[in-house]
């Protein structure tokens, strides 16, 4: 399908655009998820880290990575016709986080992405949407050569709230990723629709 068109005799669909956050810890794979189901080029902030920040960039686990999200991460994906995402990842150290609430506003949910090796780096996040009342699901980044854990461990771990969704994904790979999608829109669109309930009652 070319987006913006139809089936063949049938009217354009305007389609409903949904922006979700993507957040959670300095190198847990923000910027890899964004970039493995976007359909567009993704749009990317991402600077290399100096000795001048060591100090402050805690790279413990992540030994590896050499560059880091300054301002945020921008893609986009059709789920179907009629519904469209825009995805924004959020920087992930803590000098960066006055740009959340920027980047949260008009958001429907979001996705908390956590590693299973730094999961006290996931705290922050979820502890920012609980506050917010904005709906978010907790997706474990499944890395290679990490330890599994059965999900009510994590849970526990997290000391996440019954109806937050949690499941394992692999950031790298479109399909996961497009189910984590799917995932989170469901729960924020059940999560808005209890809270009119709640409020017709």
């Amino acid at each position: 399908m070319i987006f913006g068109r139809s089936e063949r005799g049938k009217p354009p669909v305007e389609p409903v655009t949904l922006k979700i956050l993507v957040a959670g810890g300095f190198g847990v794979g923000k910027t890899t998820l964004v970039g493995a189901v976007s359909e567009i080029k993704p749009l990317r902030t991402e600077e290399l880290l100096t000795e001048a920040g060591r100090p402050v960039d805690d790279t413990t686990g992540v030994e590896g990575k050499n560059t880091t999200t300054v301002a945020m991460d921008f893609g986009r994906i059709t789920l179907r016709e009629d519904l469209v995402l825009y995805l924004f990842g959020t920087p992930g150290q803590d000098r960066f986080w006055f740009l959340w609430d920027e980047l949260a506003t008009g958001a429907l949910g979001a996705v908390v992405l956590a590693d299973t090796r730094r999961l006290e780096d996931s705290f922050a996040a979820v502890d920012y949407f609980e506050r917010r009342s904005i709906p978010f699901l907790v997706g474990v980044n499944c890395f290679d050569g990490a330890d599994r854990y059965p999900s009510q461990s994590v849970r526990a771990a997290l000391d996440l709230d019954p109806n937050v969704p949690l499941v394992l994904c692999d950031a790298r790979d479109r399909e996961s990723v497009k189910d984590v999608l799917i995932g989170v829109v469901q729960h924020a669109m059940a999560y808005a629709a209890d809270r009119r309930a709640a409020v017709t009652t």
